[in-house]
């Protein structure tokens, strides 16, 4: 019935909380998953500023293909520049897409409002169907399981090199704590439990 997903991601809470939805999306159709992020243009933007923005939205869909292939799902990754919504219709139509799923919006401040925007946006006027996924504040990551795979995911993402999981991963309050190493580097995987973005803490060895 589908044979392409598209999901729009910025790493924000709202297209983190999406991120699993897409994939288990595009599994259970096997469907070819593409992952989009539009660095937006900012002619007040200095070219350091836009290289970082770049190679931060080349990370983004790194972390969420790396999730994918983890659940044996085809990915296909791209990078843009443009408005976001019209980047993103562009790009369906480019691939084929036969349905986009899109975060609805952040929790709060900047994120509700652009995320928001560009989502209304997307589905008053794409040719397929999108499905909206709205952002609250239950936990999404609720297993070690799924925070082990997170956690490879965006540890290759970032450049490490065969990491490997030293421990179980716990729970705090709101957070997934996944232990790993990389070669000679020890780190900890910080998860939010709720919105599934992810930082990375080296540790001293």
């Amino acid at each position: 019935m589908y044979d392409t997903v598209l999901f729009p991601t910025d790493g924000s809470d709202a297209t983190n909380r999406a991120r699993r939805h897409a994939i288990d999306l595009a599994k259970q159709y096997d469907a070819t998953l593409h992952v989009l992020s539009v660095v937006t243009e900012d002619p007040y933007r200095d070219e350091t500023a836009a290289e970082r923005a770049t190679e931060e939205a080349e990370r983004t869909v790194e972390t969420v293909a790396n999730a994918a292939r983890e659940d044996g799902v085809d990915v296909t990754t791209a990078v843009r520049q443009g408005v976001p919504y019209e980047a993103i219709l562009d790009y369906a139509d480019e691939a084929v897409a036969d349905m986009i799923v899109m975060g609805t919006h952040g929790r709060t401040g900047v994120d509700r409002a652009i995320i928001g925007s560009v989502t209304e946006r997307v589905v008053r006027t794409a040719d397929v169907p999108v499905v909206t996924i709205r952002m609250t504040d239950e936990p999404t990551i609720h297993d070690a399981e799924e925070a082990e795979e997170l956690a490879r995911a965006e540890l290759t993402a970032h450049g490490y090199d065969d990491p490997t999981i030293t421990e179980e991963p716990y729970r705090t309050t709101g957070s997934w704590i996944v232990p790993a190493k990389a070669g000679d580097r020890t780190v900890q995987v910080h998860i939010d439990a709720t919105s599934g973005s992810t930082r990375i803490a080296r540790l001293r060895d």
